[in-house]
This record gives structure tokens, C-alpha cells and sequence, in this order.
């Protein structure tokens, strides 16, 4: 993983002012910039476009998160399943069922590799 410490940081800053000069600095800087707020409004407007198709999306923070670790979304589905809060309506069987399989599933998974294939071409060794 990259890390930028405030020292690498004050080297690299000190590398493009060199490279570039104190004159062509500002204009780069600028386009930069520029370049950047059009690729944030880019990223906002597909978001709102997907958002607008599927109402129901996490935000993005939770999705980043869930990304980051799926173990904790796993879990937390789990905790649900097991310990549904009060006020919740038990009409989920299915959904309830869906999560203990696919938690089972990823906690059951075998580690070793894949068994090998064994069809008729594999099978025959005139065919190897």
C-alpha cells in the first residue's frame, strides 16, 4: 500500500517545482484542478443516474465499507438472522434462509485446491 508521509510529500512537491519551473507551476496546477472537478462532477452524475435506477443502493460509504470487508457484512447478516430486532417483522423466511446458507457456504468453504475434472477426454489416455 502507498504511503505518503508529510516528508515524501514536501520531496515530491520539491521534485515538480524543479521539473516544472515556478512559471508553468500555477497553469498546471489549474488544469489539474479542473481536471479533477470534471471527473468529480462525472462520478455525480453517474451516481445520481444509478441512484434514480435503484432507489434501494447503500450509499457509497457503505459499499466502500462492505467492499473493504465483507467478513463484517457477513457477520452483522448473521447477527440479524439470529437476533432479529423486536419491531421487525418476521416475514423474510427465505431471505433469513439465503443468509445462513450463503454464511455457512463461506465459512464451510474448502481452503485446498479444486478436485480435478474428470471427463471422458481427460479419462482416456489414447486422447492426451
Amino acid at each position: 500500500m502507498l504511503s505518503l508521509s508529510p516528508v515524501k510529500l514536501l520531496v515530491i512537491v520539491a521534485v515538480v517545482i524543479l521539473l516544472l519551473g515556478p512559471d508553468k507551476l500555477p497553469e498546471v496546477a489549474r488544469k489539474l484542478g479542473t481536471s479533477w472537478q470534471t471527473l468529480r462532477r462525472f462520478q455525480q452524475r453517474v451516481e445520481s443516474e444509478v441512484r434514480d435506477a435503484i432507489p434501494d443502493l447503500p450509499s457509497t460509504g457503505d459499499i466502500a465499507r462492505m467492499a473493504r470487508s465483507p467478513i463484517n457484512v457477513l457477520n452483522r447478516l448473521a447477527d440479524r438472522v439470529e437476533n432479529p430486532p423486536s419491531d421487525e417483522v418476521d416475514d423474510e423466511p427465505a431471505a433469513a434462509t439465503a443468509a445462513r446458507t450463503l454464511i455457512a457456504n463461506v465459512v464451510n468453504r474448502p481452503s485446498g485446491p479444486p478436485p480435478p475434472a474428470t471427463d471422458a477426454i481427460s479419462a482416456d489416455p489414447s486422447l492426451n
